[in-house]
């Protein structure tokens, strides 16, 4: 039975889920809200499968769950998923991303999986598995926090969250291929195909994009048939931003006036 969920607010949106007793969802560390008293919450080291009903997937032995965790370590992943499950009748459990944008619900019939970047992670209900899919160390080199992506295969709701705006394309649609930044993409069915290359090498070619785009960026490629979910806001653009903001002595001149309220 599918998790009952309705996506509230604007700016900032808030998904809350309303479980049956019995129904499970798991989320990232720091993405509850609120919740009923009667929705317990449990923290575990292993992953959801999708052939362990409502409940958590089995670990797989002391082996078996190392390697998720390290796996979880090397992502730069919270170390444990908390599950959130509904006692003694129907509960109601809200999360929220950390950035302000959109939410959506993605149903996974078990024909189709996702691939994520690593943040986008909301919540998802038990039955949807949850692995760390590795883009490959040329990859990883060249794309950065593209490398490490997170796979989610099985029947039911996954929830994802992105900055800004959804902006869903399919690269059938254009010729089979589309490129875009990495710092905009949210996630893509398993059916594309995923690469990316570093713009801004100092080579003969992007020399000249080093030199007028800053520290060059990294370009994802997408190819195939099948959707792809893309964000308004880089987040690669937006740290960079408040990494500034932070480090500029002369930022906070402003802040000064509010901080005299309160001395």
């Amino acid at each position: 039975m599918t998790v009952t969920n309705k996506v509230v607010g604007n700016a900032m949106q808030m998904l809350v889920c309303q479980l049956a007793e019995g129904q499970t969802v798991y989320a990232e560390a720091g993405r509850l809200v609120w919740k009923t008293t009667n929705v317990s919450i449990e923290t575990r080291l292993t992953k959801p499968a999708p052939d362990a009903g409502a409940g958590p997937g089995a670990s797989g032995g002391l082996l078996g769950k190392a390697l998720e965790v390290g796996k979880r370590v090397v992502a730069g992943q919270s170390l444990a998923f908390q599950y959130f499950s509904a006692v003694g009748g129907s509960g109601l459990v809200a999360f929220s991303g950390t950035l302000p944008g959109e939410l959506r619900a993605l149903e996974l019939d078990g024909s189709v999986g996702w691939f994520t970047e690593k943040d986008a992670l909301i919540a998802a209900e038990g039955s949807v598995d949850f692995d760390i899919a590795f883009a490959g160390l040329r990859t990883g080199r060249r794309g950065g926090t593209g490398f490490v992506l997170e796979k989610f295969t099985g029947q039911g709701s996954l929830f994802v969250a992105a900055s800004g705006n959804f902006i869903e394309l399919n690269p059938a649609r254009y010729g089979g291929k589309i490129q875009v930044h990495a710092g905009c993409l949210v996630g893509f069915q398993d059916t594309v195909r995923y690469s990316v290359e570093y713009i801004g090498g100092f080579n003969a070619k992007t020399a000249m994009t080093a030199v007028l785009g800053g520290e060059g960026f990294s370009l994802a490629t997408l190819e195939g048939d099948g959707t792809v979910i893309l964000q308004s806001v880089n987040l690669h653009a937006l740290a960079e931003t408040m990494e500034r903001l932070v480090g500029d002595p002369g930022g906070d001149r402003g802040r000064a006036g509010v901080g005299g309220l309160f001395s």
